[in-house]
């Protein structure tokens, strides 16, 4: 029985991987959320959740879509045109108080 032995060679050099690029949608913040609210929005922004009505929800939609813009958009727009309203009405929006415990709720005199 005859063993046959390869030749030793030199390992092949095989160029290191080039970095990849990195792909997919660039982070658009750095901001640190400071709670569940925040996460995931742009600064100034707050995830909120509302009730609406379900044919006011499909005009939104409606809208939207044939403006090519973002639901979230739309929303914008309105809220700040009731605000232009409210505030040319009756003044300027007032912050509503806190609370001075969790949970209660303050008396009227």
């Amino acid at each position: 029985m005859v063993i046959k032995q390869k030749k030793m060679t030199k390992k092949s050099t095989v160029p290191k991987r080039a970095e990849k690029k990195k792909v997919g949608r660039p982070k658009t913040t750095t901001k640190v959320a400071k709670d569940t609210t925040e996460a995931g929005t742009l600064p100034g922004e707050k995830r909120a959740t509302f009730i609406v009505k379900a044919e006011q929800l499909e005009k939104v939609k409606a809208m939207a879509y044939w403006g090519r813009v973002n639901i979230k958009d739309v929303m914008d727009a309105a809220l700040e045109k009731y605000i232009a309203a409210w505030e040319k009405k009756h003044g300027p929006v007032r912050t509503k108080p806190r609370s001075r415990k969790a949970g209660t709720r303050q008396q009227k005199a």
